[in-house]
């Protein structure tokens, strides 16, 4: 009998994270059937655990009796996400060696992009992304490279939610161009900025591939020293460290199992 409470109790604790997975699926937000529908679970345990979720403010109401994530998994994003940017700052160092410009670090929470770790290069002219800074997906060459890993139904909804306001003449604001470019980024496997997010800085970012959440790393730096031929070149070196930090999580994930 011990055995079985145990068993049911891990069974309940998967099924409250295949909702908080639900939601998040969902935008962030989901009516119970939409729930039903994504996580295949009977809506009699939907109704237990959204309660339960709801009491211990990881989920809430809306008014219109649609359930959204709740405010206490801010922190825990927030901190997870800390934590991986403080593992992958030795590999984001190396890039630095490898080409001599700003290596960033980045995910998706959300529906804004959120820097969590950055090495900077030793040029007295370089880019300063402040970690933690949020910014909104499609001006920047992480966001890009992570929306480009998403099905287009989820990128037009992300972008209905955020609006594509422009930070400089180049930023893309109308989301079939976008998704156009989206496309052509997941076929060439890395994304660029060209001067999308700030005047004068070029960027190219690499998804992290297989992680629980998207996530991209970047080299950023002024247009003059970051040229095409240059980002010819530095293209397989970023998408090494992509695929450095996506074997880490692989590893990180494997072991907490």
């Amino acid at each position: 009998m011990p055995v079985d409470g145990a068993g049911s109790g891990v069974q309940s604790l998967q099924r409250a994270f295949e909702l908080l997975e639900g939601l998040a699926d969902n935008g962030g937000e989901a009516s119970l059937s939409e729930l039903a529908a994504t996580t295949e679970l009977p809506m009699p345990t939907i109704h237990r655990l959204i309660r339960t979720l709801v009491a211990a403010g990881y989920v809430r109401q809306n008014d219109n009796r649609r359930y959204a994530l709740g405010a206490r998994l801010i922190r825990l994003g927030e901190q997870a996400s800390m934590q991986f940017g403080t593992w992958a700052r030795p590999l984001l160092a190396e890039l630095v060696d490898a080409v001599g410009e700003t290596a960033n670090l980045a995910v998706l929470e959300r529906d804004e992009v959120v820097y969590v770790a950055q090495a900077p290069s030793k040029h007295s002219m370089r880019m300063f992304t402040e970690v933690g800074r949020r910014v909104l997906p499609h001006g920047t060459g992480v966001g890009k490279a992570m929306l480009a890993c998403l099905d287009p139904q989820e990128v037009r909804a992300l972008l209905g939610r955020t609006g594509m306001p422009a930070y400089t003449e180049h930023t893309y604001t109308d989301p079939d161009a976008l998704l156009a470019q989206l496309a052509a980024i997941a076929e060439q496997g890395y994304a660029l900025d060209e001067a999308e997010q700030e005047l004068g800085v070029r960027c190219v970012a690499v998804a992290v591939p297989g992680g629980p959440a998207p996530a991209a790393v970047s080299v950023s730096g002024p247009e003059g020293r970051l040229t095409p031929e240059v980002i010819t070149k530095i293209v397989p070196i970023v998408r090494e460290t992509a695929r450095a930090l996506g074997t880490q999580l692989d590893d990180t994930t494997a072991g907490a199992s």
